[in-house]
């Protein structure tokens, strides 16, 4: 059991499409390296058997669960999913993290001993330097720049605003608000940070290292990085009109009353 665990539940979400020549390997590293967590694989009906190989390892193996829906979705709905999964039964830390291997399974404790004391723990490619493999440079120069000009317009101070892996206390899920998310891709990693931070969670990026997946292909699209930039965007804008209303059309409260 890792020392930053202690009797806490861990549930570790990961979303699929088409990766059933990854997530064999996902299960053995994860069980090796956090013996004591679950873990939640939410497929979207992926062609290449990945839901039935999980539902058959859930019928042995006690600590693997699944969530087969319809047809693809999309990252965030699954995510959604996955996080009223766990509320629902009541994991203390709920990790994100993707199903290809890019993030590293040995870095899941690193994560989990950050969180013992801030709300949410961010796995940053960018904390310290540019820590990813296995990218073109022109891929490289558009993530890194996405995350300058996300961190700038938000005004959220988090180096890796698109990173996708991530680990919740469970307080912090409660109260996002899981219901109104609608993003996806990039958008969904920065708008649930951007959420938390506005509701005074506190953050910490701990440095890890992103190895491109070596099977299977991207799920990354060109929709998916312009919904990204619209996105920041409307977050400033909801933010700004928000102080708006605040200062103009919601008046501190005296205090004192009124008697007839």
């Amino acid at each position: 059991m890792t020392k930053a665990a202690g009797k806490k539940k861990i549930l570790i979400i990961s979303p699929t499409y088409n990766e059933r020549r990854n997530i064999v390997y996902l299960f053995r590293r994860l069980h090796k390296a956090v013996p004591e967590a679950h873990v939640l694989i939410v497929d979207d009906n992926s062609p290449d058997g990945t839901g039935d190989y999980v539902k058959t390892r859930a019928a042995k193996d006690k600590w693997i669960h699944v969530l087969q829906r319809p047809g693809k979705m999309g990252l965030g709905t699954a995510y959604c999913a996955g996080f009223r999964w766990a509320l629902k039964r009541k994991y203390d830390y709920i990790i994100q993290m993707d199903a290809d291997l890019s993030h590293n399974p040995d870095q899941v404790p690193d994560v989990l001993e950050a969180v013992k004391d801030y709300h949410v723990v961010i796995g940053s490619r960018y904390i310290k330097g540019v820590n990813v493999v296995n990218w073109p440079l022109s891929r490289l120069i558009l993530s890194w720049s996405a995350n300058i000009y996300a961190k700038v317009i938000t005004g959220v101070p988090v180096w890796d605003l698109t990173g996708g892996f991530k680990c919740w206390r469970r307080e912090v899920l409660a109260n996002l608000n899981i219901e109104t998310l609608k993003s996806e891709g990039y958008s969904f990693q920065i708008e649930t940070t951007f959420r938390a931070y506005q509701k005074g969670y506190s953050i910490k990026e701990v440095p890890i290292v992103f190895v491109d997946r070596i099977e299977g292909d991207s799920k990354m699209s060109k929709n998916i990085i312009w919904e990204a930039v619209w996105l920041v965007i409307r977050l400033k804008l909801q933010h700004v009109a928000a102080k708006i209303r605040k200062k103009y059309f919601q008046p501190e409260e005296t205090g004192k009353t009124t008697e007839s």
